[in-house]
């Protein structure tokens, strides 16, 4: 089952980068090995209940906290390494990036080295990357 950021109620259309951030976590989660059902009830519990939306909101977690959130939401697998790695992913795009998903584009000559730049973030592979890229290439690119 393929859900896109629409399924989510996340409207890329206008290129705000709360949108953005939101599909990134979004697509993390989507990214691993698990039931895409399950990662966008984790989404959904990070994101909408818990209203983790942004780097910063996220970051101010702790790594129980996002354990209990990924729980909640039955993405149980992988719901240690994932917590660690959604607070680095937050911490190191507020640190080099000033918290933005859309400077890591102006950072990036072209689609590829934005690809590679979201693949230096630890936990995001091809497949989070294909996933991100699937619905944020309408407005990004």
């Amino acid at each position: 089952m393929v859900i896109g950021a629409a399924d989510l109620n996340i409207d890329l259309a206008e290129k705000a980068e709360e949108a953005l951030f939101k599909w990134l976590i979004a697509s993390f989660l989507m990214g691993k090995r698990i039931r895409s059902d399950v990662a966008a009830q984790a989404y959904r519990i990070i994101v909408e209940k818990h209203h983790r939306d942004t780097p910063d909101k996220l970051a101010a977690c702790t790594h129980g906290q996002l354990v209990r959130m990924l729980g909640e939401g039955r993405y149980t697998r992988y719901d240690e390494s994932t917590a660690n790695r959604l607070l680095k992913l937050s911490e190191r795009l507020t640190r080099d990036y000033g918290g933005k998903v859309l400077n890591i584009l102006e950072a990036s000559k072209d689609r590829s080295e934005f690809e590679a730049r979201l693949k230096e973030f630890e936990g995001i592979g091809p497949k989070t990357v294909e996933i991100f890229m699937r619905d944020a290439q309408q407005v990004l690119y």
